[in-house]
């Protein structure tokens, strides 16, 4: 039997549709609806991983060995199935190393393999760097519809990066009344803090204030909407202080989030997209031990890691902690107060990839773009 596949690079998933923010907004939507239904498989015995992760030593005796001498220095591998109208298993893969600007490249280089769920048979490899942005951006947006006060103006995006980029575009699509954006970036004068001002000015004239702000408190404080999405060393994290939060913000972490102020998150609403995520961070984090192989004090920096300990040692019950699926799907309420302060975590999941992907896919099958590969015309050996 003959196997093709499409195949699609960076600039056919541009044409395919992969930067609608409304789009992508409403297919996560429906994609946290499924999860929330429990229509959906994730990898491991449980089938409830986030992905196979290859952690690199911080110190290794072998020349030349991978070492994890900078943020997000990872590979990995994320299977999943996603159900309804989907109906497709799929799997993302990455390589993750910060010294990747040094040779003018991203950080992450992604791809995303769409599979028949029943025969494995290829249906599309596509490139997946913007996928992933545009799903992990437009996560926050969705959420922010349940979250976010109606009357929000000022935005903080921490961390002005692609991903916070993406954010924006789809903040932007959902929050029709900001009119102020701050923005931190490793320093006032860094390149990506000043490309971001810049992108502002070009795409959103109602945006009458962008401040570039100095410190984290600065750009914390007075905002309605804090979207952080920072990629940092463990010894540049900064911690965040809840003070800095004024009545009725709502903050999303997608990256970097470093507190030691646990209990002040009983005073907010906790939300997360996948709580059993979170629960084997934890683990996971346990399992490695206090410090690292260098002797350093290790600290884990992940907002839904918080809400797990407070449940690990029974300073709020596990039903306090809000799965987004369950607010999607009209289970449990979103903001119920206009002066609560909302705490969402943010991970993402391979589920987010594959539907995204199969909705590029699609329009790309549609419209006639990509590249059709042959895997063969009859297999060698049966």
């Amino acid at each position: 039997m003959k196997i093709d596949f499409l195949y699609l690079n960076e600039a056919d998933m541009i044409k395919a549709g992969v930067m609608d923010a409304a789009g992508c907004i409403e297919t996560m939507r429906e994609t946290l609806s499924l999860f929330g239904k429990k229509d959906f498989l994730l990898g491991g015995p449980n089938a409830d991983e986030h992905g196979l992760q290859m952690n690199f030593p911080a110190a290794s005796d072998i020349e030349n060995f991978p070492l994890d001498d900078g943020p997000d220095r990872r590979f990995m591998a994320m299977p999943a199935y996603i159900g309804g109208k989907y109906h497709i298993a799929g799997q993302k893969y990455y390589g993750s190393n910060s010294h990747n600007a040094a040779l003018g490249l991203p950080r992450s280089i992604l791809m995303v393999t769409l599979s028949d769920v029943c025969t494995g048979v290829p249906a599309a490899y596509m490139s997946a760097n913007l996928l992933s942005a545009m799903r992990t951006g437009a996560m926050p947006a969705m959420a922010a519809e349940y979250l976010v006060n109606n009357d929000a103006e000022v935005l903080s995006l921490i961390g002005p990066g692609v991903i916070n980029k993406c954010a924006l575009i789809c903040y932007m699509e959902v929050l029709h009344n900001i009119n102020t954006i701050k923005i931190k970036g490793s320093s006032k004068t860094s390149k990506t803090a000043l490309a971001m001002k810049d992108y502002i000015q070009e795409n959103y004239p109602q945006v009458k204030n962008i401040i570039i702000c100095e410190t984290l408190e600065e750009a914390c404080r007075e905002a309605d909407i804090v979207s952080e999405a920072m990629s940092v060393t463990k010894q540049d994290m900064e911690e965040f202080k809840m003070d800095w939060f004024k009545k009725g913000a709502t903050v999303f972490s997608m990256g970097t989030y470093f507190s030691k102020e646990y209990d002040r998150f009983r005073e907010t609403k906790m939300v997360v997209d996948n709580y059993g995520m979170y629960e084997k961070y934890m683990k996971n984090f346990i399992a490695r031990g206090p410090v690292d192989e260098l002797g350093r004090k290790r600290e884990w920096c992940i907002m839904g890691m918080h809400f797990i300990h407070l449940v690990n040692n029974n300073q709020i019950p596990k039903e306090q902690v809000i799965n987004l699926c369950d607010i999607v799907n009209g289970i449990s309420e979103g903001r119920t107060d206009k002066d609560e302060i909302v705490m969402c975590s943010i991970g993402g999941m391979p589920l987010e990839d594959l539907s995204w992907g199969y909705e590029c896919y699609k329009k790309a099958c549609q419209l006639g773009i990509g590249t059709t590969l042959n895997l063969w015309d009859e297999p060698y050996m049966k």
